[in-house]
This record gives structure tokens, sequence and C-alpha cells, in this order.
């Protein structure tokens, strides 16, 4: 059992919210009751989800992707009444942590992504430093190779998109929507840059500048730096936490 302040406390130490200029809150969106036990993580505050924390009995929930973005509609009406509607029903507190989640070099999206790859970052680049870059281990320097590695560790195959066929000594990545990080990850000194998407001018930067692009799925790359968050959470403040995991295709 905890108090929702505490674990807000501990959230916001942690994380430090306060060094990133975001696309919208982070931290707590909707309070629930007070004092908690029962604690899910999830990647996106989805009615599935919210529906599926609620069936599991859970009093606080834990995102990545939270409610309120910055240039969206403001009144609650709609799916958004709906999604706010079942949480305050059922008293349910939601936390959520956008950039500072990707960043955090421990239990972060970009940080876990890497220990499943067995990558191992030396430098950050981009906006806010949220870009990790590090040595791709020997296995994996051809892109074939670096793709069947990600397709096992995450469960899908990624798009590849060739660049000059040079051996791939070093990649850069940032989860979920960070195809504008590309041109970045090319001035760091990346030989292969991998994301969750890609748009349409990334294929031509690839082909132009010699640098491969994987993308790997926004859910596919941002399903780790919650779980870790959520258990580290959990340890520290005695709380039952499991995942749940709501499949996602993009």
């Amino acid at each position: 059992m905890a108090h929702r302040n505490d674990i807000d406390q501990w959230l916001v130490q942690c994380l430090e919210p306060m060094r990133f200029k975001d696309y919208g809150p982070n931290g707590l969106q909707v309070e629930g009751r007070a004092e908690v036990s029962h604690l899910v993580c999830g990647v996106t505050a989805s009615l599935g989800l919210i529906d599926a924390a609620i069936a599991a009995g859970a009093d606080t929930l834990l995102v990545h992707h939270g409610l309120f973005w910055r240039g969206q509609e403001q009144r609650i009406t709609g799916w958004m009444k709906q999604r706010v509607e079942r949480l305050l029903a059922h008293q349910i507190n939601l936390f959520a942590y956008h950039l500072p989640l990707d960043a955090h070099p421990q239990w972060g999206n970009n940080a876990q992504l890497g220990l499943r790859l067995s990558w191992q970052a030396d430098g950050r680049y981009g906006e806010q430093a949220l870009g990790f870059i590090g040595a791709l281990p020997p296995e994996q320097q051809t892109l074939p190779a670096l793709g069947q590695a990600v397709e096992q560790a995450l469960g899908r195959a990624p798009l590849l998109v060739p660049g000059d066929g040079r051996p791939l000594r070093r990649v850069a990545w940032c989860t979920g929507g960070a195809q504008g990080y590309f041109e970045d990850a090319i001035a760091a000194g990346a030989d292969v840059y991998l994301t969750g998407e890609i748009s349409e001018p990334q294929a031509h930067y690839a082909a132009e500048m010699g640098v491969a692009y994987v993308a790997a799925g926004h859910h596919a790359t941002e399903r780790y730096g919650v779980q870790a968050l959520g258990q580290q959470l959990a340890e520290a403040m005695g709380l039952r936490c499991e995942f749940i995991d709501l499949p996602n295709p993009a």
C-alpha cells in the first residue's frame, strides 16, 4: 500500500520531467484514490487498456502515452469522455510520462530497447538528447542480420530500407515516432538508424546519404520502458505490478 502523492514524488524525482519540453503534461493526469496497492503498466491510455486495468482490479495506471496532448481538442467529449469517465468511476490514478521515459538512462524506452538488442549507448544526439548511439555487435553488422535480430527481440518483422551497403558499425536509435531524428543520427555518425516509424522523406535520405533505416514499430519499440519503470516503482512502494500489452500494428 502506498499514497498517491508518494508515488507522484518518486516518479518526479526519478524522471525529472521539468528538464523536458514535451507535447503534453507529464505526471498525474487523472486523480483517483489516495491509498493504492495495484499498479498496471501499459503503453497508451486507450479505452481498451483502461478497461483491462479495471478488470484486473488496478487502482493506478502508468503509461507512456497519456490522455492530453498539445493542440488537441480541449473538450471532454466522445472518446475522451469515455476514457476519463471510466477512470473517475473506478477511482483509478493515471500517471503518464512521455519524453522523460524515452530519455531515462536505465529504465527508459531507448535504454531498455538497447538492452534487448545488446546495444550499449556511448553517446546521445538530437533535440533534448533523446537519441542514443553506440556500436553494433559483430553479428548484427549487415542489414539482414540486424533485421533478424530486431524481429526476434520485438516479435514482428521491421521495415528495412538499405543504405549504400556499408558495414553497419554504428547504430543510432530513438523509439516511437522519431523519424524526424534521422538527419541528426546521420550527423552523429550512424551507419544505420532505428526508430518506430518511417515517413516518405526518410527513404530518400537513406538512399542519398547511404545510411540504412529500420522502422520497427512505434508500439513495439516502446513496450519496455514502462515495464522497467513500473517494476522499479512497485518495488520501491510495495505495490503489486503487472504489465498489460494490447497489440498494436502501428
